[in-house]
């Protein structure tokens, strides 16, 4: 699968868990009809829906995933910078203790700091009253440092443990997905070539009888225009989950691909780029404009213009032209 994905502490995968919590879901037997072409066909179709949400559930968590790697790097370069620092300090301070060793004897708030347990001496300000002022300010410094230490230890911890919560999230998702897949093409395989031929015809068929007047305009920027000719390059690629091309594409990696190449940067899930942008009315969707479908934003598309959208439609499909109104609750927004 080729998939390109990409400091502050980061919270729980709290967003990524909601999305997962309709694609986890069983689907019990009962609800699955049976019996006849045209039901196996609508429960395949239902199945590549589902896999479709948790697809875009494991696009987000694999996304905070790489966000958790590059933060925790970035930690743990940061802990070892400040324990060099620690390191000089206290060498430093070592150098005093060997000049009034030799001078006469050693200051007991040093021998203290540089015991086998230094942190002990660390919450004992009162000890600074021993030391010259000037080793005072010394020892407050790496006082200070050494917290600060072992903060940021505390905090690559926390964004180490929750890296490993998200990588369990990502495998949750891509088992989701790989068996609703498995599912989806096991019935499919039940059917004669041309009762699957049938379903590619029939799925995500149109509903333009319930759309506006639309005003085929043009492109509303440069950038819009070359994120549409894009897309168009693509159409007759494969579906591939979890990829953003330019082999193969999902739905919403498709449209991230797209707009790179306009020198837009956008949102790895559909939900995020249904607000990447401006809504406007479906009547007044200009080509490059993002459509994005059901309640939930799960699925995206392009609009191409003259009632059509092009986007990555579920596994075994292409990407391909279809019809703007091809599902319920459509949003367009403007980038």
């Amino acid at each position: 699968m080729a998939s390109h994905r990409r400091p502050a502490r980061v919270t729980v995968l709290t967003a990524a868990a909601a999305t997962a919590a309709t694609a986890f879901g069983a689907v019990p037997a009962s609800a699955d009809p049976v019996g006849t072409p045209e039901a196996t066909r609508a429960t395949v179709d239902r199945l590549f829906e589902e896999a479709e949400r948790a697809t875009e559930g494991y696009n987000e968590a694999d996304e905070r995933a790489d966000t958790l790697r590059a933060s925790v790097s970035r930690a743990r370069d940061s802990v070892a910078r400040g324990q060099e620092r620690v390191n000089r300090m206290r060498g430093a301070l070592g150098s005093v203790a060997g000049a009034q060793y030799r001078s006469g004897g050693i200051d007991p708030a040093l021998a203290l700091l540089l015991s086998s347990d230094p942190d002990s001496y660390l919450d004992r300000a009162s000890v600074l009253d021993r030391v010259a002022d000037r080793q005072g300010v010394e020892l407050n410094r790496l006082r200070q440092e050494q917290r600060r230490l072992n903060q940021e230890r505390t905090e690559a911890a926390e964004l180490l443990a929750e890296l490993e919560r998200s990588r369990t999230q990502v495998a949750r998702h891509k088992r989701t997905v790989e068996g609703k897949l498995a599912e989806a093409r096991r019935l499919l395989q039940s059917l004669t070539a041309e009762e699957r031929a049938g379903f590619d015809r029939a799925s995500r068929s149109g509903r333009d009888a319930d759309l506006p007047p639309l005003g085929d305009l043009g492109p509303a920027s440069s950038r819009a225009a070359a994120a549409l000719m894009a897309a168009r390059s693509a159409v007759g690629k494969p579906y591939v989950w979890g990829s953003t091309g330019p082999s193969g594409f999902d739905c919403s990696g498709l449209m991230v691909w797209s707009y790179r190449q306009a020198g837009i940067s956008l949102p790895r899930t559909s939900s995020a780029q249904r607000y990447a942008g401006r809504q406007v009315p479906l009547s007044q969707a200009q080509p490059g404009d993002l459509v994005t479908y059901r309640g939930d934003a799960s699925h995206v598309g392009i609009y191409a213009g003259n009632g059509q959208v092009i986007h990555a439609p579920y596994p075994g499909a292409r990407v391909r032209y279809d019809p703007v109104g091809m599902m319920s609750h459509v949003t367009v927004t403007r980038v």
